[in-house]
């Protein structure tokens, strides 16, 4: 089920609120579990259970380390077999054919094996809990011995499928004591409303433009088409994940619950470093907090600190989907970012503000290949148009009827990308709340007429 869709809006939340704030307090977190497991059963009947096994699983390894610290132990061993039964799981369902694909392709044979469908949501909440199984493990968090809270911190709908990455520590409190006052209600409803916009409006017109250009001929293919078709993307990719995780912060405020922010304005930065601060935060801080920092992080010789890099960034790119391009993406963004700190980062502080965001804007555009394509082959023939190997040459009839008619939406799209839109927004709603209350409405009447009539409205963090 996706928070964009007219069940969601219309059906599915109105109900789960009606029942969230009319039966007991006590009977909160059971409304929320059940509503959560209903969403996520909506869209993956099977995979549902799963999930389950997933939350009881990780419960009763965590119990475990838990009383072998009570006892004096360290929890070692029950902490190397939950994690690699965490990591198996994702492993089969996630990278099951690329592993056969690759064997296939180095070996020259021809095994044959079933596609498995991806459970959605799967990276997300196997992430949450081995953030609980480590925190547990290092004596930061208590267990939870109630298996229907633990379960709804690993299934709670307004983050179970596209993040943000909830930390248990982050959640605890809240899963037992949280408050919902008239003015927390009012300012997540105005989140949800944006990210809805975002979604909707930005992302799902953005994205047909892209869509459009894939299925061009060869002989159409032009340069500039092609980077209309990257820059609509890269556009597409910010508002549809933002808008996805505005949404699920602003149903966690409705809810009591407060997320961390996943995104704060990725394409105003100067840097490729200050683009990973500020782009999907949540599995940023996960990989620096239980990968990086392990590892040794910073504190360590510099040829292995590079080493460092490349396994988390490495990682990072196998994260987001199961594929070879996947991998080039990650070590692309590792290879910069290690040229930044050792390199190239002296330079940059030197070069005019307009230049730095020119250089990291270049390189974010050009790794959205890499992310968007099926495989390496395609982004490698999408990167060779775009640099003028194409049929068409630089440009043709078709690109100057691209900018003909989407201009405008991508210079929204670049406006709305920045964080002026939302300051002056802030700013009305502050003097003349009732105004921003009116185009609130009015964003989401117009959102609402989208839905209906509109069946592109797809969601691509989904894959992941």
């Amino acid at each position: 089920m996706l928070f964009s869709s007219i069940i969601f809006l219309f059906y599915f939340l109105p109900i789960v609120m009606f029942l969230y704030y009319v039966l007991p307090k006590k009977a909160r977190n059971v409304v929320l579990l059940i509503a959560s497991i209903i969403f996520y059963s909506w869209g993956e009947p099977v995979y549902v259970f799963l999930m389950i096994f997933s939350a009881i699983f990780n419960y009763f390894m965590a119990i475990d380390i838990g009383r072998a610290r009570v006892r004096g132990q360290s929890g070692k061993g029950t902490l190397l077999f939950t994690v690699i039964v965490n990591l198996f799981i994702l492993s089969f369902f996630k990278y099951y054919g690329f592993l056969m694909d690759t064997i296939n392709s180095i070996l020259g044979t021809d095994i044959h094996y079933t596609a498995l469908a991806l459970p959605i949501g799967i990276s997300f909440y196997t992430f949450q809990a081995l953030s609980y199984i480590f925190d547990v493990y290092r004596g930061n968090v208590r267990v939870q011995i109630n298996p229907l809270k633990f379960t709804l911190y690993l299934a709670l709908f307004p983050q179970l499928i596209a993040g943000p990455i909830v930390k248990y520590k982050d959640i605890a409190e809240q899963l037992d004591h949280r408050e919902v006052t008239l003015e927390k209600f009012g300012r997540g409803t105005m989140r949800f409303i944006i990210g809805l916009g975002k979604k909707v409006i930005l992302a799902n017109n953005l994205g047909a433009i892209y869509a459009e250009i894939g299925t061009l001929a060869d002989s159409q293919a032009s340069a500039l088409t092609f980077w209309i078709g990257i820059i609509a993307y890269t556009l597409q990719i910010y508002f549809d994940f933002s808008g996805y995780s505005d949404m699920a912060i602003g149903l966690g405020r409705m809810f009591g619950f407060e997320f961390m922010e996943n995104f704060n304005y990725p394409y105003i930065s100067k840097t490729v470093t200050e683009f990973w601060r500020r782009w999907h935060i949540s599995l940023s801080t996960w990989f620096k907090e239980y990968v990086y920092i392990p590892l040794g992080g910073n504190r360590v010789s510099v040829p292995r600190h590079i080493l460092n890099l490349l396994i988390v960034w490495s990682l990072t790119g196998l994260w987001h989907g199961a594929s070879w391009n996947f991998v080039v993406w990650g070590l692309y963004y590792g290879i910069l970012l290690i040229l930044e700190k050792y390199l190239l980062g002296k330079y940059l502080q030197k070069a005019p503000p307009a230049l730095q965001h020119i250089y990291t804007m270049l390189i974010v555009v050009i790794g959205w290949v890499f992310f968007s394509c099926e495989d390496l082959s395609a982004a490698i023939d999408y990167l060779g148009v775009m640099f003028g190997g194409g049929e068409a040459g630089f440009a043709n009839a078709y690109t100057l009827y691209l900018l003909r008619t989407n201009a405008i939406l991508l210079i929204i799209g670049g406006i709305a990308s920045a964080p002026v839109l939302m300051q002056q927004f802030e700013t009305l709603s502050k003097r003349h709340s009732i105004i921003s209350i009116i185009l609130l409405l009015g964003l989401f009447v117009l959102c609402t007429a989208y839905l209906i009539f509109s069946s592109y409205n797809p969601f691509l963090y989904f894959r992941f």
